[in-house]
């Protein structure tokens, strides 16, 4: 084929694969400006099955996306311009609060409860359920999110070949495209041509377990298939189980079942089977040809005794698979080619894990990469240069923060599944088998891995974006996690807020000025305006890195302690740049909300500065008297800008 036939184009970042992790990337690219293009082999998108559960903690990430914010406005301007993913999903989807745990009776052998639970325990939730819904659906509110930018999903197209034509991306600046992508219209119109060649800055594989960009950088998966198999039917069930609206998780002499209530009427089942029932002996892998729908249900009936299910209007959608745990070796090529989601770790999906880690893959990456293609941070953001010592002679290592985060995240993330896939699919302890676990343990380790399986936990490691030397300045705000909910009232009309809506997703990093108690010490007043002195002076990080106008770059807000009046002027005109970032740690007006956020922070009267990264984790905190610490942490990621 002629080369001048072939289409070629030019793009910030490509991402390859329209599942959970490729929308979430492309929306949060598209939303802070990147020029983002997103492809699919698929023809259409999912239309039934797959991933259908939403975490608490990506509740909260749905919640506070909002769109690149330039100027600086007051929150009310930019409120009501979120992505608007949260309000959708929580219209639309099925909410689970409770979950039971069934039991065989040890005289009659038909399973019994055993015990009821929150679905999520974990105290700090600001959502304390799980929202469940088809995976399609899901997509739909990103596709509709993207629309509104004008940015669609192509399909069906699939690459078939990708070269990172310059390794050092030092040299190579940010304004290059080294990622040479060739791409295949499926559907191409007769005598039109098939072929296109894309040249990137960056490229996303989250295009799923078989992933062709991870095999394309011969990225092996590292870790094991086990031997337990199951099935998972979608209906609309006619029973009489009494909690079949709640997460049911049964053990029973006839294998394992776990009920997933969803949206409407339906419900989703797992299914325990027998390795026998479904393995190819030959081939080793599962063979759907060897269990249809009505064996799965014939299954579940015998587990689920002495209680009846079936499926009178038919199976929705239904699949037998094989738990496997793996993570790839590596998650980033060169800083240039990353993958996301299924495509670098894999594992059972009875935790509700395998959706939420993929688009909190991307969502961890997305914020990153914004920074360093508009050049307000280095490559040092993607890639960390530290130093070991090894045998007296100095060796420079390579981390990359994307995979620093993430790839740490995954292992922990295998190693709870396996545990959890273990005792799920055992058999629980009778007092004629001793080798099982029993009902209490089992029930007690659904609670105890309540902060992992929720997002909540989630607890990012020492690195350039993440200081905890300052730990002590604001004890319960753990640096590395994400920042909880709180309610706070705004200064200037009283207003209530969640501290996390006043941390949006747009890409800025906020700096969070706990003023101390500036009305009854003279000494304290004096010092925030030392602080607010040194944070805008020339030198700072504020203006050191951003170009003209600090607001790009960085939002400020100021929190007093508990007083009954409280005035948005009574700060540095630094922290009360618009009347609406300056608030009070009170109760609303009823008295029903908020107060006592300085100490559920563990902030003393003294104060502090808090630095919550782009992606709403605490990256650093530090006393007004080490203001230079932040400096430092800036400085080893962030680029000086020229005015």
């Amino acid at each position: 084929m002629p080369t001048s036939t072939v289409k070629t184009s030019e793009v910030d970042v490509l991402i390859i694969g329209a599942g959970p992790a490729g929308l979430m990337a492309c929306n949060a690219l598209a939303k802070a400006g990147i020029n983002v293009r997103i492809v699919d082999k698929r023809p259409e998108k999912v239309a039934a099955g797959q991933a259908d559960g939403i975490q608490p903690r990506t509740i909260e990430v749905l919640q506070v996306c909002r769109i690149l914010i330039v100027i600086q406005v007051s929150i009310d301007d930019y409120g009501g311009q979120s992505y608007g993913l949260a309000e959708r999903l929580l219209a639309e989807a099925n909410q689970m609060h409770l979950a039971a745990f069934y039991n065989p009776n040890p005289v009659t052998g038909e399973i019994e409860l055993s015990d009821r639970t929150p679905d999520v325990s974990e105290s700090s939730a600001r959502y304390p359920f799980e929202a469940t819904l088809h995976q399609g659906m899901i997509e739909d509110i990103f596709i509709d999110s993207m629309r509104s930018m004008n940015v669609e999903v192509h399909r069906p197209i699939e690459p078939i070949a990708i070269k990172i034509q310059d390794t050092d991306n030092y040299s190579i600046g940010i304004n290059a495209f080294p990622v040479r992508v060739v791409l295949k219209h499926l559907n191409a119109l007769e005598g039109k041509t098939d072929m296109e060649v894309v040249h990137a800055k960056y490229v996303i594989g989250a295009d799923g377990a078989h992933s062709w960009v991870r095999k394309a950088f011969n990225i092996d998966m590292e870790g094991e298939q086990t031997d337990y198999v199951w099935g998972v039917v979608d209906m609309v069930p006619d029973t009489d189980f009494p909690d079949i609206r709640n997460k049911s998780a049964i053990h029973s002499n006839h294998g394992s079942c776990m009920i997933i209530p969803r949206e409407d009427d339906k419900v989703r089942l797992y299914i325990q089977l027998g390795s026998s029932d479904a393995i190819d002996a030959t081939s080793g892998r599962v063979d759907k040809h060897r269990v249809g729908p009505e064996k799965l249900l014939d299954v579940a009936m015998k587990s689920m005794s002495p209680y009846t299910i079936r499926a009178p209007k038919g199976v929705d959608w239904w699949t037998i698979y094989r738990i496997g745990q793996r993570v790839a070796s590596q998650f980033s090529v060169d800083e240039r080619v990353f993958i996301a989601g299924d495509a670098c770790h894999t594992h059972s999906p009875k935790a509700g894990q395998g959706m939420n880690a993929s688009m909190n893959d991307t969502h961890n990456l997305a914020w990153k990469l914004v920074h360093v293609i508009r050049g307000w941070a280095s490559h040092s953001l993607l890639k960390t240069v530290g130093f070991d010592l090894l045998l007296l002679g100095i060796y420079r290592v390579f981390i990359v923060q994307y995979e620093l985060e993430r790839r740490k995240y995954a292992q922990d993330l295998i190693d709870f599944d396996k545990k959890f896939a273990e005792m799920f699919s055992g058999k629980i302890k009778t007092s004629k088998d001793q080798k099982g676990v029993s009902a209490k343990e089992f029930t007690r380790s659904f609670i105890r891995f309540g902060g992992f399986t929720s997002g909540i936990g989630i607890c990012y490691g020492e690195s350039i974006i993440v200081n905890t030397r300052h730990q002590a300045q604001a004890r319960n705000l753990i640096i590395g996690k994400r920042f909880p909910p709180q309610f706070i009232m705004r200064a200037a009309d009283a207003r209530p807020f969640d501290f996390q809506d006043l941390l949006p997703s747009d890409a800025r990093f906020k700096v969070l000025v706990f003023t101390g108690d500036i009305y009854n010490s003279a000494n304290q007043k004096e010092r925030i305006c030392q602080l607010a002195a040194q944070m805008g002076a020339e030198d700072g990080f504020l203006k050191r890195y951003s170009s003209g106008d600090i607001f790009t770059v960085f939002d400020i807000l100021a929190i007093t302690p508990r007083r009954d009046i409280v005035r948005h002027t009574d700060v540095p005109k630094l922290f009360h740049s618009h009347w609406s970032k300056v608030f009070a740690d009170n109760q609303d007006l009823r008295g029903i909300q908020g107060g006592n956020a300085y100490s559920n922070f563990g902030i003393e009267a003294s104060g502090a500065v808090v630095v919550v990264r782009p992606d709403g984790y605490v990256g650093t905190v530090a006393p007004f008297e080490h203001l230079g610490d932040i400096d430092a942490y800036f400085a080893h990621f962030m680029k000086v800008q020229v005015m």
